[in-house]
């Protein structure tokens, strides 16, 4: 089982473009020019471990997009989970989406004053699921 926690972002700057010293004001505004971070996941699952079950996670701020973000992932990288949130609830609610379903998992404020988090479910989630597919 691979377990892809999110990229902690897309997009990064090279370090040799990086200013050596502070940037000054007095030069005028900024333009940042980043470049895109290699994906991994589409060589993980085609070449390194085609037998292995894969999760990604799938974040965004538009709850119209995160569904149908989550399926793209699933069709273009044929990887078996997705973990799909959003930026405001990512601590209490996740959807994790296969190609045959959706899973919302919640984290109630019960759950959360005795001590649980939303990593608690998304675990016992995945687990049942890697035993299913080990199972096949």
């Amino acid at each position: 089982m691979f377990y892809l926690a999110a990229a902690v972002s897309d997009f990064y700057i090279p370090p040799s473009e990086m200013p050596e010293h502070k940037i000054q004001s007095a030069d005028g505004p900024l333009q940042i020019t980043m470049r895109m971070v290699p994906k991994m996941l589409a060589p993980l699952v085609k070449d390194w471990a085609p037998e292995a079950f894969v999760i990604s996670f799938k974040l965004e701020t538009d709850p119209s997009l995160l569904i149908g973000k989550a399926r793209q992932a699933l069709e273009t990288y044929r990887h078996q989970a997705v973990v799909a949130n959003l930026l405001d609830s990512r601590r209490t609610v996740v959807t994790v989406v296969t190609r045959e379903s959706e899973a919302r998992l919640v984290l109630s404020e019960e759950e959360s004053a005795q001590g649980l988090e939303i990593e608690d479910k998304i675990v016992g989630h995945l687990e049942a699921r890697h035993r299913a597919f080990m199972a096949q």
